[in-house]
């Protein structure tokens, strides 16, 4: 397999790491001053400034819709292994994807709406998507049951007419905060007496639909994560038309595997990023952070994890580029291995990595004085996100183990 990257994608990832220089790093503080002055006034659910500035910019030079392959909505959009070393850059600070159109959920919601909507759907919801318009949500896990295991799912789709009415709690609905989000992509069981994986269908319900009811916001390790927020929603007899179902009735879990096999990707390349600069912060801080006579990089102890994160962050990379490489040319089915594979590995690596860089920097790297802290509680969310580590672990271990059982014999 050859990795290599294109003069095309070289040319972009030059493009997009003077962006980020540019526009990005220099504005980190800005953005929080932003959400928490916003705060302050009493509503830090109001999307900023900045963010809105830095669209036009990002679009201007080309680096926009870059997630979407095979698109005619977004010509832009490349592969999914050209796109890899981009999103990784774009991980580097949480709120930067959305400066590119290239920010979860809204990157798998619009995959979802080119691959199995209508035209009718994709002509009111991803089109304003793709422009950056409107802003999405996925709402699929639910407070009452393990969703890990999608089958418990209890929100009811039900048909009545030519409507289908929706009724169930749904929570850590990312992106639903914010005053953007104008659509739900809600799962939902329309038949619970159908086969086990053909229950469940997707539906999508308008933001301001009659009876959608946000409960709250959900803290992530004590951060609320505004203005996007993941939030606790109720569905009380929400009537929407029948045409807004995705596919067709039972087929949600068919949509869900469709849609999560890029987000899982996409998660593991941003987090690929992430870890690249917790290690570069790491060196830096031990550099000049002196204790007991000598700088902190001259310890033995620091010395072995600089080297261990590296180790860890190339084995990771490779990784995601040979399941983009598979996706590519092979399709999600093909790559499953694969993709649970790094859905494990990249959350694992980016957390040791981050918790080793806090401890190179002292108490200070707990403070908001530093990304580390921000940056460790988003990666270990993604231990849970599209499936926990051990739905993962379980699937990779079934695959291995087929390999290996004897054929019956005739």
């Amino acid at each position: 397999m050859d990795f290599a990257y294109s003069d095309k994608v070289k040319a972009l990832q030059g493009k997009l790491a003077r962006f980020m220089d540019a526009h990005v790093y220099p504005n980190e503080r800005r953005f929080r001053d932003e959400v928490e002055a916003n705060r302050a006034k009493g509503n830090p659910w109001v999307s900023t400034k900045l963010i809105e500035e830095l669209k036009p910019k990002a679009r201007a030079e080309g680096l926009w819709n870059l997630f979407l392959p095979r698109s005619p909505r977004a010509p832009e959009g490349l592969s999914n292994l050209e796109y890899a070393p981009l999103c990784e850059v774009m991980g580097r600070v949480h709120w930067a994807p959305e400066v590119f159109n290239c920010s979860a959920p809204d990157t798998g919601n619009m995959e979802t709406l080119e691959r199995y909507g209508s035209e009718e759907q994709k002509s009111r919801w991803l089109d304003p998507l793709l422009r950056g318009e409107i802003r999405s949500a996925f709402l699929m896990t639910e407070p009452e049951v393990a969703s890990s295991d999608a089958a418990n799912i209890q929100c009811r789709v039900e048909r009545n007419g030519n409507d289908y009415v929706v009724n169930g709690r749904k929570w850590w609905s990312s992106g639903a905060g914010d005053p953007r989000c104008k659509l739900f992509i809600v799962m939902g069981k329309t038949d619970p007496g159908a086969a086990k994986y053909a229950q469940q269908s997707m539906i999508l319900v308008p933001r301001e639909a009659p009876g959608v009811r946000i409960l709250r916001p959900l803290s992530l390790f004590g951060y609320d994560d505004a203005p996007h927020g993941h939030m606790d929603i109720a569905l009380e007899n929400v009537r929407v038309p029948a045409s807004y179902i995705l596919l067709g009735e039972g087929r949600g879990f068919e949509i869900a595997q469709g849609r999560l096999g890029p987000g899982r990707i996409h998660h593991c390349m941003r987090l690929v990023g992430v870890a690249e600069r917790a290690l570069e912060l790491m060196c830096k801080r031990s550099l000049t952070r002196v204790t007991f006579g000598k700088p902190v990089a001259e310890r033995t102890v620091t010395q072995e994890r600089i080297a261990e994160a590296r180790i860890m962050i190339e084995s990771a990379r490779l990784l995601v580029l040979k399941a983009a490489h598979m996706m590519d040319t092979v399709g999600n089915k093909a790559a499953r291995a694969e993709i649970a594979m790094i859905k494990v590995l990249a959350p694992n690596v980016a957390c040791k990595v981050l918790d080793w860089a806090i401890q190179a920097h002292g108490g200070g790297g707990m403070s908001e004085d530093f990304p580390l802290a921000y940056m460790y509680a988003h990666s270990r969310t993604l231990r849970f996100a599209d499936g926990p580590d051990e739905v993962h672990r379980n699937a990779i271990a079934k695959l291995e183990l087929s390999k290996h059982i004897a054929a019956p014999k005739r």
